[in-house]
């Protein structure tokens, strides 16, 4: 009798464990999902611990509940308690699968890669079907740089079937690694899946995409012939054209080839053809992308300046929308519908009032920069701009279409896990200051995927500062503001403190009345963390021969210096005194090309901002990252620090291309 009644107890309590266990599952499962927000997510797992401890109450030595409580553990950084969890569970009950693998995703958070991969193996050894293994070995392979051999594991869970977002996160940071040497169908695949999906920033893959266009279209042989049909009918190059920037010369003479023959067509044919709208619009969003950094013959500039003529005149006759689509569309391939005299009566329809097919230029062309304007008028620094041609006036720079992948996280969990830092005294909103913000991806991001924050993005360039805001405004974000650094200045004159400084770009050598120093140190207090780059972009003897040449000759960043600039640096491409600089994407819009040569960093503002963090009575560093994201040991980089400081140049961290992280002490 007691036997039975002992028996039955036994099966009650397994059946309870293992309601528990699928309940946790469920619970853990809805905690690592990227479509909740972080708050939701947290909520999740301390419903799965709760449901975990349950079910260890009643069997403390259940294999699985142990290693789901390690899981639990990683995720909230408690790396070494999980490691232990892991290993007790893999004692228990040797043939878990699930349980290297957990081992190895440990192992990668613990930046060992190559003893992860050791245990995605074992793990695959177990289950030859393991897609979390095999996903694994990806990330361990991407970690060690070994970009080829992740991608093609990436490409073979996308044939698989699965659709993880980690999946085409990684393929695309492998695919802006890879060195395409040849036309390949399946890379060209590739790129077509990873521009077609609208959560990746395809802003990163432009290199990656540009070399399977250049092996494509043989666009290294001089007398390679392009078939304007073929390109129309191309889905790679109309998607590259729509969301990339593609950094090289010869993509740039190719995109300006296609447009000189569509314009050609159109003066043969006085219409443009319905199977080259696709192509004429693809290449007028490009354009507009690079600042319209591309040149055109008189010839084309002569015809052009007839287009718009004549719909100047069309609009002044009252003609419908219909009768001015086609040469819109060709207007928009050389210049922003903005600028035209005509850009007052495009005001008279809404954008849903174009074809859908059109809607996306004139967004970019002329809805987007009336916005923009609309914001610019709300600072002192518009003035600056009334003086200017409208083509002259600075654009956005860089430019960029979607913010990267990110799993949704709170600042307070970053500072904790990843600098080990108590936050039982920070407010429960955190204020996040990133100074040279730019175009505003990095600052969008942190107020995407952060959801304790308060950012405050601080640029010098008016152009870069109403385009983030258009875009905040877009994705629905109130937890970040766009100033110029005359209005931070004021901000924390006025005693605000911020939680968290970031420093982007540095302050241009115009921005005199500036001191990013004294402006971090005013800024922060106790606990206050400051994270800078310790290299500065910008710095290739190319650039400083054009800045030479500016000062000689007093040139103006007007769009047709910047324009007669490049022609300079093109036409003697097979120098090697340009060839860094036609390797940076920079150079491809004149936006960036105006940062480099007509604002270019000061470099004296880092060397002060350093000089002031090695004071070790007031600032401790707490982390250091080097080029490729792996920590650094602390000590030898303080030792350089500090030699630095006390004014050694053999061992300074200038140039270096080191992530630091300094925490203040008072």
């Amino acid at each position: 009798m007691y036997a039975q009644h002992h028996s039955q107890n036994l099966a009650s309590t397994k059946a309870t464990v293992a309601r528990l266990l699928l309940e946790a599952n469920t619970c853990y499962g809805e905690s690592n999902n990227p479509g909740n927000r972080h708050g939701q997510r947290v909520l999740a797992r301390n419903e799965c611990r709760s449901l975990l401890d349950e079910a260890l109450a009643l069997n403390p030595d259940e294999p699985v509940a142990l290693g789901l409580l390690g899981r639990v553990e990683m995720d909230e950084g408690n790396l070494q308690h999980a490691h232990h969890l892991f290993n007790v569970s893999l004692t228990l009950k040797s043939d878990q699968p699930q349980q290297y693998s957990n081992l190895g995703y440990w192992a990668l958070a613990s930046e060992r890669p190559a003893l992860a991969e050791q245990y995605f193996q074992e793990a695959l050894g177990l289950d030859r079907q393991s897609a979390a293994a095999f996903c694994g070995i990806a990330h361990a392979k991407r970690q060690q740089s070994q970009f080829d051999v992740a991608y093609l594991h990436y490409r073979k869970l996308l044939e698989l079937g699965l659709e993880w977002p980690s999946i085409y996160s990684g393929m695309l940071v492998c695919a802006e690694n890879l060195k395409v040497e040849k036309a390949d169908s399946e890379l060209a695949r590739d790129a077509i899946a990873l521009l077609s999906r609208d959560d990746l920033p395809h802003q990163e893959i432009g290199r990656f995409v540009g070399s399977i266009l250049v092996q494509k279209y043989d666009l290294g042989n001089a007398d390679a012939q392009i078939q304007l049909d073929d390109a129309c009918d191309d889905e790679l190059l109309i998607l590259a054209l729509q969301k990339t920037l593609m950094p090289d010369p010869t993509i740039e003479d190719f995109v300006n080839e296609l447009r000189r023959s569509i314009l050609a067509e159109v003066a043969t044919t006085a219409t443009l053809q319905e199977s080259r709208q696709s192509l004429t619009m693809a290449i007028a969003r490009y354009v507009d992308r690079t600042g319209y950094a591309l040149p055109a013959a008189d010839d084309e500039e002569n015809l052009v300046e007839a287009i718009n003529e004549s719909i100047q005149a069309q609009f002044l006759m009252g003609e419908p929308m219909d009768a001015v689509t086609g040469s819109l569309i060709l207007s928009a391939m050389y210049g922003a519908l903005f600028h035209q005299l005509f850009a007052v009566q495009l005001g008279q329809w809404n954008l849903v009032d174009w074809p859908l097919g059109m809607q996306s230029v004139v967004a970019a062309s002329y809805y987007d920069r009336a916005t923009e304007e609309a914001i610019k008028q709300n600072f002192d620094e518009k003035m600056d701009e009334l003086c200017l041609d409208k083509a002259d006036v600075p654009q956005a720079w860089p430019s960029w279409a979607q913010l990267a992948y990110r799993s949704a996280s709170s600042l307070k969990t970053l500072m904790a896990v990843e600098l080990k830092l108590s936050t039982d005294n920070l407010p429960e909103t955190l204020r996040l200051m990133l100074c040279g913000a730019q175009s505003g991806q990095r600052a969008l991001e942190l107020a995407s995927y952060l959801d304790d924050v308060e950012v405050i993005a601080v640029d010098e360039s008016l152009g870069n500062i109403a385009k983030a805001t258009r875009r905040a405004e877009e994705l629905g974000l109130s937890n970040i503001v766009f100033w110029p650094w005359s209005i931070a200045q004021r901000f924390v004159a006025d005693g605000h403190q911020v939680q968290w400084v970031e420093i982007g770009r540095l302050p241009s050598v115009h921005m005199t009345d500036v001191s990013l120093p004294a402006l971090v140190s005013s800024a922060t207090s106790n606990g206050s963390v400051v994270h800078m780059h310790t290299n500065i972009a910008e710095q290739s003897a190319a650039d400083q021969q054009v800045r030479k040449l500016i000062a000689e000759h007093n040139l103006q960043p007007t769009r047709a210096t910047l324009r007669r600039l490049r022609r300079m640096v093109l036409n003697n491409k097979q120098d090697d005194l340009w060839q860094e600089l036609l390797s940076e994407s920079d150079f491809y819009g004149l936006g960036g090309c105006q940062d480099r040569w007509f604002r270019p960093q000061d470099s004296a503002q880092l060397e002060q901002l350093m000089a002031m963090v090695s004071n070790e009575v007031e600032w401790k560093l707490v982390k250091a990252r080097d080029a490729d994201g792996h920590s650094l040991a602390t000590g030898p980089v303080q030792k350089q620090l500090q030699a630095e400081a006390l004014g050694s140049a053999v061992q300074s961290l200038m140039g270096q291309a080191l992530s630091v992280y300094f925490v203040k002490r008072r």
